[in-house]
């Protein structure tokens, strides 16, 4: 039997507006953001193919992102589907995430 870890998910209480903005300074992660925020639930794989990034490199940024705590994971057999972490952003951070996601694409 093949036992998967679950990815730790940060409180809401220790997010840190450093580590979001770090997080998202990196352009292939806000474009990650950005897709998960347009489609809802994505599967990491998906990222692989839609910004030609290795899915090594894709793990990374996810792993970073969720760390931050903007996205949240969830594991499905051997799928893991990722979620903005919209409500507990807005809860910490009232309009954060509303307001990067309406940031023009043509400044980053």
């Amino acid at each position: 039997m093949i036992h998967m870890r679950i990815p730790n998910h940060p409180s809401v209480e220790s997010f840190q507006l450093s580590k979001i903005f770090h997080a998202l300074s990196e352009p292939n992660r806000l474009r990650i953001v950005r897709s998960i925020a347009s489609k809802g639930e994505e599967v990491c794989t998906y990222y692989s193919y839609e910004f030609n990034i290795a899915k090594s490199t894709v793990s990374h940024h996810i792993k970073t992102l969720r760390e931050a705590g903007i996205i949240k994971v969830r594991v499905d057999g051997s799928q893991h589907f990722y979620s903005i972490r919209m409500e507990d952003l807005n809860n910490r951070f009232p309009g954060l995430m509303e307001t990067i996601l309406s940031i023009n694409s043509e400044f980053y």
